[in-house]
């Protein structure tokens, strides 16, 4: 008989598919086969359970519950999970052809979403080990009843969580600390009914931060649309997968490069959105940068990023994508994108066009498996009137906790973050408001230390820039960056007065 499954059990169960695949492949490998033999029993059993809520309502009627209405999708008999269990010889093709017989019974919603993973080849996935994992799925029920769709997508995440644990470097690919994620969806603020998107989405996770951000709230989430792009196709069907698994109808995963092939286009320029929450793959050297010098979609609009950065193409990519009113964005981001000289033009540009509202300083350990600091860039298309021409600085690098070789943001981390974003006032040591004139005396540098001193251990404010033990460097630093700018400037007045 049929029973609600305990997060206990669900965790046991999820975790114990994976277990399975330990010795056999990399751990790196576990979610192309994980997640879509998880999404096939899911759309298997919900099928079932819809078949017998039509039966009941019907008097027991077939014809009636067999009818396309009463699903949300369509399951072939030949490709249902209970045929694909029978098979003991040539296991991942048959899985495969249930795979595919799915996608093609629901054309508009499932189309490619099973991934490429290499159900056929058997060096890798054995006969015996798909009956093994097939069987262990065998063992719960997963429909509605048993598993709601919120607690399913919770297992879902905590599937992800743990493939990340496992999967070492490459875990940012498809990956963000969730209580970064958490921190950077509660100062957006999405709304009933918005546009929210991502241009290098992953799993989805930020995009589904945003639905549970406005389910805590108790707020209307069904009219909120979402949009994500993902170069990587497996990590695209998980984020599709993952917002089905959620409960989600109105949202385009698609799949492709976005500063070579940005998919969501109107006319001949980028669509905009109200919302936009993004972790690009920072600093990657594989871009073509000449394209996107003579960008069609007008996306190099402060200027051409050098070929071992790409970050201000996707800081660009994002700018032209917000919606003229209403639009927003948080990206997160390594710390040089805040003073690297190589990108300073475009930086200065950003600036001179109040587009950046808030540079939030993060402590080390946030981006997945990486030591590096983060920070949290906030830009905005229409800000405040008592915002305008300022940006808010601040520096919470010391509100981070770490515990079992994993760094996080707790609730009071997030709640103190989010409301000096709100105040958006002076708080010595944490927060400092700068005007466009500071900004240019310091040659557009974004550098945190040059603007909020840091808190010491002892409550006293520390003016020295951290690690340096000299409360003179962050001035002498402004100083140098202002003379130099000064100096760059007046040679550049020459040189054009010579041509």
């Amino acid at each position: 008989m049929s029973q609600r499954i305990s997060q206990q059990q669900r965790e046991s169960y999820l975790w114990g598919a994976a277990t399975l695949l330990r010795g056999t492949l990399d751990a790196g490998d576990y979610k192309q086969f994980i997640f879509p033999l998880l999404f096939y029993k899911r759309l298997c059993d919900v099928f079932d359970e819809e078949t017998q809520t039509a039966l009941a309502e019907s008097g027991g009627d077939r014809k009636f519950a067999a009818f396309r209405e009463n699903h949300r999708f369509q399951i072939p008999a030949d490709a249902h999970w209970c045929e694909a269990r029978k098979s003991a010889k040539n296991v991942g093709a048959a899985l495969q052809s249930a795979m595919r017989a799915i996608e093609t019974a629901n054309p508009d919603k499932l189309y490619g979403i099973f991934g490429d993973a290499q159900w056929t080849n058997k060096d890798r996935l054995s006969d015996a080990m798909l009956r093994d994992l097939v069987e262990h799925f065998s063992s719960l029920e997963l429909t509605v009843g048993n598993l709601p769709e919120d607690e399913l997508g919770e297992g879902y995440e905590y599937l992800i969580k743990k493939f990340a644990d496992d999967s070492g470097h490459t875990a940012a690919e498809f990956y963000t600390n969730r209580t970064v994620v958490h921190l950077m969806t509660e100062m957006l603020e999405p709304q009933p009914g918005e546009s929210i998107y991502d241009p290098t989405c992953g799993s989805g996770g930020m995009l589904l931060s945003c639905i549970a951000h406005l389910r805590r709230l108790k707020k209307e989430w069904r009219t909120v649309r979402l949009y994500g792009q993902e170069r990587n196709l497996m990590t695209s069907s998980i984020a599709r997968m993952n917002c089905f698994l959620h409960g989600i109808e109105d949202f385009r995963i698609e799949r492709g490069d976005t500063l070579a092939e940005p998919k969501f286009v109107q006319g001949d320029r980028l669509q905009r959105f109200d919302v936009v929450l993004a972790n690009p793959p920072y600093s990657i050297k594989q871009w073509d940068r000449d394209a996107f010098g003579a960008d069609p979609w007008g996306r190099n609009l402060y200027g051409t990023p050098p070929q071992g950065r790409a970050d201000y193409a996707f800081w660009q990519h994002i700018q032209c994508s917000l919606a003229p009113k209403t639009g927003r964005c948080a990206i997160l981001f390594p710390h040089g994108v805040l003073f690297r000289q190589e990108e300073a033009e475009m930086r200065r540009k950003l600036i001179e066009a109040d587009a950046i509202e808030c540079v939030l300083g993060l402590g080390p350990n946030l981006f997945y498996n990486s030591p590096m600091e983060a920070c949290v860039v906030i830009c905005r298309k229409a800000k405040p009137k008592a915002r305008k021409g300022r940006i808010l600085f601040i520096n919470a690098i010391n509100e981070v906790t770490r515990e079992r070789a994993q760094s996080f943001l707790t609730g009071d981390h997030i709640e103190r973050i989010v409301q000096a974003y709100e105040r958006f006032k002076d708080e010595p040591g944490f927060t400092r408001v700068a005007t466009l004139e500071e900004l240019r005396a310091r040659d557009g540098n974004l550098s945190i230390p040059l603007y909020v001193t840091s808190a010491a251990a002892n409550g006293a404010v520390d003016t020295a820039a951290p690690g340096t033990g000299k409360p003179e460097l962050a001035g002498a630093i402004a100083a140098w960056m202002k003379s130099s700018g000064e100096v760059r400037r007046a040679l550049n007045s020459i040189l054009e007065g010579r041509l």
